[in-house]
């Protein structure tokens, strides 16, 4: 039964300054009751490096490599490790810390948004699982090896289908709202994700990127016919509103939003200041 009304936002493909600005934006807006919760589904152009907000960007990212490579790069406001974005559906979800039902930790919080990605993958006919990685059984096998790249390190309440991680999801909370956003991997280049990390050496890195490769895992790599951006966009709406009981009505950004993403992008996003600041 769905019963709460959300907005739902197909933003298209942006830079990743306008991304990160439009997620913030509509935090602020949602923060001073001017929009509803909100889903967002978007992608990249450039294809991007994000980093996690508490990463050291010189210290963790060969900035040359990056460049050579024609890739953006952009320092998210949540936390987490680098993600490579480029054949990816990126979702946001964007909701009250005091929308009924919605666990007041992190953790559980964190469980309740992921159902609707469950229910997206099982959408697309892949066998989804939702891993507690309570017991620390289940932490040791998905342990992360220490690289910088998030598809290496788990969070609580991973999603993994045959055993490798699907969907990579980090959150903040602001002004009384949360912000989820993650990458639901169509595709991987882990040659060129590896490549653009500061590694201490080439056999670390090596080692490093091995790991990786047996604990992360793309949709088309599952399947027999590859999965366009269309059709899991179609996928992960509905699981949204079934995992999370929820009708999603189709709007767009208001022009309120319009112009804090122009002023969030020039003044944030878009700086040395903010994308290097560690």
């Amino acid at each position: 039964m769905h019963t709460t009304k959300w907005r739902l936002l197909n933003t298209g493909i942006r830079d990743g300054a306008e991304n990160m600005a439009i997620d913030e934006a509509i935090v602020t807006a949602h923060s001073e009751g001017k929009v509803p919760p909100t889903i967002r589904f978007y992608g990249w152009n450039p294809a991007t490096l994000s980093i996690g907000y508490f990463q050291k960007a010189n210290k963790e990212v060969d900035m040359e490599r990056l460049q050579e490579h024609g890739l953006g790069f952009v320092r998210r406001p949540t936390g987490g490790r680098a993600v490579l974005h480029d054949q990816e559906l990126t979702y946001s979800v964007v909701v009250s810390e005091d929308y009924p039902d919605m666990p007041t930790t992190v953790t559980q919080s964190y469980r309740v948004i992921s159902t609707g990605l469950l229910h997206g993958f099982r959408r697309l006919q892949l066998a989804a699982e939702m891993v507690p990685l309570e017991t620390e059984e289940e932490k040791a096998r998905y342990a992360s090896l220490g690289s910088a790249a998030c598809f290496d390190s788990p969070s609580n309440y991973e999603l993994v289908v045959e055993g490798r991680k699907v969907a990579g999801s980090a959150q903040t909370r602001q002004k009384g709202v949360i912000l989820q956003h993650g990458s639901i991997l169509l595709d991987m280049d882990v040659g060129l994700l590896f490549d653009v990390l500061r590694f201490p050496s080439e056999r670390v890195k090596e080692r490093m990127k091995q790991g990786f490769l047996k604990k992360a895992v793309a949709i088309n790599q599952l399947r027999d016919r590859p999965v366009t951006i269309e059709e899991a966009t179609e996928a992960f709406t509905a699981g949204f509103e079934e995992g999370m009981q929820i009708r999603l009505i189709p709007g767009s950004l208001t022009p309120y939003e319009e112009e804090l993403v122009q002023q969030l992008k020039e003044n944030r996003y878009s700086t040395d200041e903010w994308n290097f600041r560690r």
